[in-house]
């Protein structure tokens, strides 16, 4: 899932942004010539559009509002990443969600890219609602098209900042469906399209996927800077570990490409990387996080 590749053998940035190390890992992880499905704005966006570029050229994705196959004018404001034009640039065709969730319905798009406010073990995601519903808490965005691509495309990766308030062992509100109760055949039997569901989630500090008979969550890789005890301890529940905590991988740091062209034709304002907790920097022989208001690296301060 993880492995080597042509970043592994390029130059290695020395100052980087947690959810910059993010995009990064999760844009090694798209194949090339697949379709995806990709929910607007953020770090999914941001991963598939950083592939096209560096490692996936024939990829092919489908923005959450129904246009595909875009060649987006970039940079372009991060609020108007849906139904505007510049991120709909030389799209080959303009429809809509539901369009396209009828194509996906049918096997057309082979992976999608998701936020997440909550997942559980089992990768079932919230984004409609914190607290006891509906008794008592408060709505929050609520999942727009995200429902349709957790439940129609073949594989669904997930991103989320790497914090135990985001992974808990039960969501308070399934806004859309990873693996339901893990047991085997959940999915069908809610009507969803056979060999489908969650296959990877991308943290600031991890790579998990899921267990392939239990569909539990377990942890596949974790950043040079974090430990396998720290990722662990950052969740709500104990993850499965791939193998044995022996076989966990260490995932490389960005590379200066990755970071040259995400910083000056994507995330050129910071929005996206200034509300990462830390930042983390080489220094002594070894990766250090730190407060991200004390490093200056010419783009951002």
């Amino acid at each position: 899932m993880i492995g080597k590749g042509p970043w592994s053998e390029a130059t290695k940035a020395t100052s980087f942004a947690e959810r910059e190390f993010q995009v990064c890992v999760a844009a090694r992880l798209v194949e090339n010539g697949k379709c995806y499905w990709v929910a607007g704005g953020g770090g999914p966006m941001y991963s598939v559009l950083l592939a096209k570029r560096l490692y996936a050229p024939d990829v092919i994705y489908v923005a959450e509002d129904g246009v595909v196959g875009a060649e987006p004018m970039l940079p372009f404001d991060p609020v108007m990443t849906l139904a505007a034009a510049r991120p709909s640039h030389r799209a080959v065709m303009w429809t809509n969600m539901n369009g396209i969730g009828d194509q996906c319905g049918v096997g057309y798009l082979d992976y999608g890219v998701l936020n997440a406010l909550q997942i559980d073990p089992y990768g079932n995601i919230n984004s409609t609602w914190l607290g006891s519903y509906p008794v008592e808490g408060r709505r929050v965005n609520g999942p727009g098209g995200a429902d349709t691509i957790a439940a129609m495309c073949r594989r669904l990766v997930l991103m989320t900042d790497h914090q135990r308030r985001k992974f808990v062992p039960k969501v308070d509100f399934i806004s859309s469906p990873g693996y339901l109760d893990g047991t085997p055949g959940a999915r069908k039997r809610a009507g969803l399209p056979a060999d489908t569901g969650p296959y990877a989630v991308v943290t600031n500090w991890a790579v998990l996927d899921f267990d392939p008979q239990s569909h539990q969550m377990r942890l596949r890789a974790v950043a040079p800077f974090v430990s396998v005890e720290a990722v662990i301890k950052e969740m709500g529940f104990k993850p499965l570990l791939f193998g044995g905590a022996g076989d966990i991988e260490v995932l490389d740091p960005p590379t200066e490409d990755e970071l040259r062209i995400f910083r000056s034709e994507m995330d050129t304002r910071g929005q996206f990387t200034d509300t990462a907790s830390h930042w983390v920097v080489w220094e002594n022989e070894r990766w250090t996080m730190v407060e991200k208001e004390v490093v200056s690296t010419g783009v951002f301060v």
